[in-house]
């Protein structure tokens, strides 16, 4: 058997894709309260004021805040041992930078958590899902100013401290990468002056984008992550607090090396940078030769005793999400791209791709898993989001068929279990959106992930309604069986 007797199955969801209560029981503005819907041909929009006339899908997005307990109780059908959501950082402090936390989303979460071990089912904790404190937008640009360290690590440590007992694995930041990529959505909550003072709105790929600012908000990411982790150990010794990347590979083009050497740059700079400053504790000598051919000056950001923190703060595991594979030439000139791939790239002409764009590559999982395990081999990996998006049709009985819902997940699942076959220390799984949530892209309903199918839609309508597509009782053999039955 190739998949350990402990291995984690499980889905994985964030809470501002998800809980809606937007403003409930004391919860504060977030960034992602900030932004509207859009679709595969328009991107989402951004107001530095909430618009009463127009409709926020995260809002109430699927009201898991209300109905959690139905929906663990769902995923314990499936046969899951681990739960994947991130605790909304406005919840417990309101602004960013409160001094005392919110009792009433500390205990929200303090329920959740029990929800799922009433079921034997492991939380796994995002701290920073793609949102901050919009109180920490307006005081200090998100990231870009220092004093965010200290603000997370007192969230950080307050949720540390409150469920030392109740959860065991942390990730400080989702997909902390993409704020190597322009207009990439993270957590960084860096809004320049011109956009936050506007008074109209702005597509989110249009807010202006200063590199110097960027990674400097990047670098105290790094810094809040590991003065966390440090802390979170010293809570208690048993965490396991890891990095969480979204790993896209870049193939070369061709077999021309000078393709090679740009697939070789878009990995160091995008998958490579993050995960070996949280992995390994230092910045790549890479990475300063890129910040000189840029116009970035690290000096402005990397002060004296930043060093020794993060070594002292390396993470204990390294998790990520798989989605998709790109390719990459080092002459773009009249080859066809594909603009769903997040960050862009040059079709592959052997993959397939989703309504949405996104290139379909199992054989990329294995290959990934290889890689990373070998760039890093003494840490256990995870996938912790791997998923399709899809339009999805309810019969008249109520029925929802999705086979290429299976398909995918199937193929997928196989590429894992040969990489495990390959010597991989894979210790989980957790697919995306195992319930219908709100895309982080386009802000869609319609572009459903779940095995559970919700009654939620992009006007604005539907009851919320739980039902199982076919898909659930497939990826409950897969649980159950350990990933034996892929059939």
């Amino acid at each position: 058997m190739p998949f350990v007797d402990n291995f984690l199955w499980g889905g994985a969801i964030a809470a501002n894709q998800a809980e809606g209560a937007y403003l409930e029981d004391g919860k504060g503005l977030s960034t992602a309260d900030m932004i509207i819907g859009g679709n595969v041909n328009t991107p989402r929009m951004f107001y530095p004021q909430i618009n009463p006339d127009v409709f926020y899908p995260s809002h109430e997005a699927i009201d898991f805040y209300h109905r959690y307990k139905e929906d663990v109780a769902l995923f314990a059908e499936m046969g899951w041992s681990v739960f994947r959501t991130s605790i909304n950082w406005s919840r417990i402090y309101p602004n960013g930078y409160d001094e005392e936390p919110n009792e009433a989303g500390l205990q929200f979460y303090d329920d959740l958590f029990d929800e799922c071990h009433k079921y034997n089912i492991e939380p796994l904790i995002t701290l920073c899902h793609y949102e901050i404190p919009w109180g920490m937008v307006k005081k200090y640009h998100g990231f870009y100013d220092r004093a965010s360290v200290d603000c997370f690590v007192r969230y950080a440590t307050t949720c540390f401290k409150r469920y030392k007992n109740k959860v065991k694995y942390w990730l400080t930041f989702n997909e902390i990468n993409t704020a190597t990529a322009p207009h990439a959505y993270n957590g960084l909550g860096l809004v320049e002056d011109e956009d936050l003072n506007r008074t109209d709105t702005v597509a989110r790929t249009q807010i202006k984008d200063v590199p110097q600012h960027r990674y400097q908000a990047l670098h105290h990411e790094f810094l809040a992550s590991a003065l966390a982790v440090k802390a979170g150990h010293e809570i208690n010794p048993d965490f396991m607090i890891g990095c969480m990347i979204v790993h896209i590979p870049w193939y070369p083009a061709t077999c021309n090396p000078k393709d090679m050497i740009a697939s070789q740059k878009k990995y160091q700079l995008f998958n490579d940078f993050c995960p070996d400053v949280m992995v390994r504790g230092e910045y790549p000598t890479y990475i300063f030769k890129y910040f000189e051919q840029n116009g970035i000056d690290p000096s402005q950001f990397i002060k004296e005793g930043d060093a020794e923190i993060l070594k002292e703060g390396v993470v204990d595991m390294y998790t990520f999400s798989y989605y998709m594979t790109n390719c990459v030439a080092a002459d773009p000139e009249g080859k066809d791209t594909i603009g769903g791939n997040i960050v862009g790239g040059i079709k592959n002409p052997y993959l397939k791709a989703s309504d949405w764009g996104w290139q379909i590559d199992p054989d990329g999982l294995r290959y990934s898993l290889n890689y990373i395990h070998d760039r890093y081999p003494h840490v256990p990996l995870m996938v912790v989001e791997n998923g399709f998006g899809a339009f999805d049709t309810v019969e008249e009985d109520g029925s929802i068929h999705d086979p290429y819902r299976i398909a995918y997940f199937r193929e997928h699942i196989k590429a894992m279990r040969d990489a495990a076959e390959d010597g991989v220390p894979v210790i989980g799984y957790t697919t995306w959106g195992p319930i219908d949530v709100v895309s982080a892209g386009t802000g869609e309903f319609a572009k459903r992930y779940g095995f559970i199918y919700v009654n939620r839609h992009d006007d604005g309508t539907g009851d919320f309604a739980r039902s199982r597509k076919d898909s659930f009782y497939w990826y409950k053999k897969v649980c159950e069986s350990n990933g034996q039955d892929l059939d």
